[in-house]
């Protein structure tokens, strides 16, 4: 079953909640940047969690989630968005240090709150119109989805509960999904309460990938049979916002002089993508029309 976004509101309980399964795109993720298990999990959970919070984008919305920590992952980043016209959701991630490893804890779980340390988490949207928001939160455990629960109830004033997994080994991704809940305006003051306590009752999200890769079992699996009204369900697939236009611009900071020093020295500029790995190689012709165009721009 392909990877899926489902949100839906449990009106009874005045809880809207979104489930994804991104088994896949973390598997895609884990191959282009050979992480190891634990920045898998790591990588893996950033990913789902930008899903999650991207699940009411519209248009060409975006939101990026960045964790700057003092562990031996370093930074690591993710971003969703939206292709296809809004019916697919798109996602990327990265790590500065992908081979970081550690062992695992006594309950045989990734070490990634050890891994990503100490630091903030930084999470930007940008919007269609008006200038990105940006809040920046610091890192309560680095195991990423208490640390995103926090951002939403301090920075955006919303209870949340969320909860992410990753089951990865040395041979690859077996499960990866997530879910977030939140209590909507009005909703009772003990709405979430319950929902936390069912949340710390159910199974672990990659038990449940495992049984059943449907986001749809994840919602049941924490809410049971409440009555829920589906508004937006969507497939998820790793994509990659680079393109050769963007090098260009790039490069274009470099000034007039700058790229005809870079033509000098080198013939060529190479860039590389660092969230898809694609490789960008523009000739020397090319800087030369980059050169003129730059000129051209400051007459």
């Amino acid at each position: 079953m392909p990877d899926a976004l489902l949100g839906a509101t449990a009106t009874a309980n005045g809880i809207a909640v979104s489930a994804v399964v991104t088994t896949d795109l973390v598997r895609e993720i884990r191959a282009r940047h050979d992480l190891s298990p634990t920045m898998t999990a790591a990588l893996g959970r950033l990913t789902t969690g930008a899903v999650l919070f991207g699940a009411s984008l519209k248009g060409s919305e975006r939101v990026s989630l960045q964790i700057s920590g003092d562990g031996p992952a370093g930074a690591i980043t993710a971003e969703s968005w939206l292709l296809d016209d809004g019916a697919v959701v798109g996602a990327r991630g990265y790590a500065r240090n992908p081979l970081a490893e550690l062992p695992v804890d006594e309950r045989g779980k990734f070490a990634v709150g050890n891994a990503v340390g100490g630091g903030i988490l930084q999470v930007t949207k940008s919007y269609e119109v008006g200038q990105p928001y940006v809040g920046i939160v610091p890192l309560q455990t680095g195991e990423i989805a208490e640390d995103l629960a926090y951002y939403l109830a301090n920075s955006e004033q919303i209870p949340s509960i969320v909860a992410l997994g990753v089951l990865a080994d040395p041979t690859g991704v077996v499960a990866a999904g997530g879910i977030l809940a939140q209590a909507l305006p009005g909703a009772p003051d003990n709405a979430l309460e319950r929902i936390e306590r069912q949340a710390l009752a159910m199974r672990s999200v990659t038990t449940l990938v495992r049984e059943n890769p449907s986001a749809e079992h994840l919602l049941r699996a924490l809410l049971g049979d409440v009555e829920l009204r589906a508004h937006r369900e969507m497939p998820v697939r790793f994509d990659c916002r680079c393109t050769r236009e963007k090098v260009e611009t790039a490069l274009s900071g470099l000034g007039a002089d700058g790229l005809r020093r870079l033509r000098e020295e080198q013939g060529v500029a190479e860039a590389t993508c660092e969230f898809c790995g694609r490789r960008y190689e523009l000739s020397g012709a090319e800087l030369d029309a980059i050169a003129k165009r730059v000129e051209r721009a400051k007459s």
